[in-house]
């Protein structure tokens, strides 16, 4: 039956639209302020583009050229090649950079991180000093304007800039220069690498708001790339970790500094982040800006899934593994839409296995000199560079490459002797006791040992595999043993494995300090294998701090004999770059460092017609 429409149903009916009158309301007026806050960032993107011109407009003089009687200004030489760049018909600002690790990273605070991947991401953001010119080697002014050396070379004096701010804001004083020398050298920063060649320097300190002197304790080789390229913390920001210095020491992602790109919040990045990701410093103080307005890694560990995703175009490069290399040169996908390039770098680094001769404070099989001769002897780096890598490498001596002066040329890489090997274990006290085709010591125990390596390598996976089968010719057991990176660091600083493969970069000038002075195999020191030999730390010693290079170079080459002789680790290769890099990406060059994909200040560029991001 139905019911008359009392005046109560009325009152709940108008309720119930003018509640449905102001959603609508509320609706519109968020959407306009969505749409005035587009048009408020759309206007700061435009400000910044136009504030980033002024800048460099400022910086190549051409607004001082317009100016009558003015002297226009000058580029820096460290920023001439980016400049240069900036002119080309084609240049433009904007889109990104996207490339990609292999691994994930453990943690990209400057000093804690210890790998290849976290200080590349540092580079882009904190500065040093002075820079190395990539065509001449010679060092130029970044931060610095200029410098003097004292004529017994144990002064340096640096003259500042008075325009670098930080990405913050602050300016960049010669106080910061001073903390961030003081900030390494306190015991309570985990720092041990720094420490130990900073440790050179008697003092670092202030003369005036721009100018910075360092004083050595004695004679150094490398004194001015020492002092001038140490990165630059700023004072504000890290000082108030020196009364939380574990805080420090665990944190994941403390990153700021004066450099082009900034973390969006210098203190929040976290390995579960999984990639990293860097915004353009609008602040930046150089005289050329930055091309691109992000820096982006992905991490991606598989190498299939690499390719993939540079097939599809989100990575800009793709270095292949030797097994694909030739393939890939002939996929016309590929070929289509890359650059590629097939290089030794004149500073390319070596592989190695490091043989760990002291675990929980006792020595191991490895330090005794025979078993690790004979390892060597065992390591057919011939057949490895073949099967492995197809020939795209070279065997690698020592820690200095062929060309270098610092290599004895009469040093011959170990050729495979399997003979030679058995001999040098049965004179070591191995034999294959109970005939179970497996070597013991005296005591009975197996020669077994495991080799740690990168699980996410499929070409070290390879190799490993390959070892296993030459070592067990001599009745030697490996164990594989695949980690992951950041497990893999973290057994290399407590020196908590058998034997490791791993790569150390290289330099134009190799300092063995780091990796073999006896006094670094301290806790989380570099020499992580517990290698001593006075006479190699006497010789080391003499050459840095022989600043005369041709009294220099005959102590290197001394102390790569004992190397040789020693094999505290076996030199494995040096690998060729066989890299794809997407066409978009514009001014690549070949220089004396190598491809100058990403290098700073940044020369290559994506032309605007080929621009793919926006933000």
């Amino acid at each position: 039956m139905e019911k008359p429409f009392a005046s109560r149903d009325w009152t709940l009916y108008s309720l119930v639209c003018l509640a449905l009158v102001l959603i609508v309301l509320t609706m519109y007026q968020i959407d306009r302020q969505w749409l005035k806050l587009s048009e408020m960032q759309a206007a700061l993107a435009e400000q910044a583009q136009a504030m980033r011109e002024l800048r460099s407009l400022a910086g190549s003089g051409a607004l001082a050229a317009q100016t009558p009687n003015a002297q226009p200004a000058s580029i820096a030489p460290a920023f001439q090649r980016a400049y240069v760049a900036s002119k080309m018909p084609d240049y433009a600002q904007g889109d990104w950079s996207v490339e990609a690790f292999g691994t994930n990273l453990k943690t990209i605070t400057p000093l804690v991180s210890t790998d290849a991947y976290a200080s590349n991401v540092q580079s882009y953001v904190q500065e040093s000093l002075i820079s190395r010119n990539p065509d001449t080697l010679a060092w130029e002014g970044l931060i610095a304007k200029s410098w003097t050396v004292s004529d017994d070379g144990l002064t340096i004096s640096f003259d500042l800039r008075d325009d670098v701010t930080f990405s913050d804001g602050q300016p960049l004083t010669a106080d910061d220069v001073v903390f961030s020398f003081n900030f390494i050298m306190t015991e309570a920063i985990q720092a041990p690498r720094e420490r130990a060649y900073l440790q050179k320097i008697q003092s670092v300190k202030a003369e005036g708001k721009y100018r910075v002197v360092f004083t050595y304790k004695e004679p150094y080789f490398e004194a001015l790339s020492l002092a001038g390229g140490m990165n630059i913390m700023p004072k504000h920001f890290y000082e108030p970790y020196l009364k939380e210095p574990q805080k420090f020491n665990e944190s994941k992602g403390l990153l700021l500094g004066s450099g082009p790109y900034k973390l969006a919040d210098p203190k929040s990045w976290t390995p579960d982040q999984g990639n990293v990701e860097l915004v353009r410093n609008e602040r930046y103080w150089g005289d050329v800006q930055p091309t691109y307005n992000r820096i982006l890694w992905k991490i991606i560990q598989n190498d299939s899934a690499r390719l993939t995703t540079y097939r599809n175009g989100d990575i800009d490069s793709y270095s292949a593994r030797a097994s694909e290399y030739k393939q890939l040169q002939n996929d016309a996908q590929i070929q289509a839409k890359s650059q590629s390039f097939e290089y030794m770098p004149p500073v390319v680094g070596y592989s190695y296995i490091g043989w760990n001769q002291v675990r929980a404070g006792k020595p191991t099989r490895f330090a005794d000199k025979r078993v690790r001769q004979a390892m060597s002897y065992l390591t057919d780096t011939s057949r490895i560079i073949k099967d492995v890598f197809l020939g795209y490498a070279e065997p690698a001596v020592s820690p200095f490459g062929n060309a270098s002066k610092q290599h004895d040329s009469a040093l011959q890489p170990y050729q495979a002797n399997l003979d030679k090997a058995k001999a040098l274990l049965k004179d070591a006290g191995y034999e294959d006791r109970n005939k179970d085709g497996v070597l013991e010591d005296k005591a009975g125990q197996p020669f077994e040992f495991k080799l740690t390596y990168f699980q996410a390598n499929e070409d070290t996976s390879r190799m490993v595999l390959l070892l296993k089968d030459l070592y067990a010719k001599a009745g030697v057991k490996l164990v594989p043993f695949p980690q992951e990176w950041p497990v893999m660091l973290e057994n290399l600083d407590k020196k908590d494995f058998d034997a490791i493969t791993l790569g150390w970069t290289s330099s134009i000038e190799t300092d063995l300090f780091q990796a073999f002075h006896s006094s670094q195999a301290i806790s989380k020191g570099d020499n992580f294998i517990g290698y001593q030999n006075q006479e190699l730390d006497k010789l080391i010693d003499a050459a840095r701090r022989t600043v005369d290079e041709g009294k220099r170079m005959p102590l290197w080459q001394q102390a790569e004999r004992i190397l040789y002789e020693d094999q505290p680790y076996t030199f494995l290769m040096r690998r060729k770059s066989l890299l794809f890099v997407d066409k978009r990406i514009h001014n690549l060059q070949m220089t004396k460092l190598g491809l100058n994909l990403g290098s700073l200040p940044l020369e290559n560029y994506v032309p605007l017609a080929q621009q793919k991001y926006t933000q």
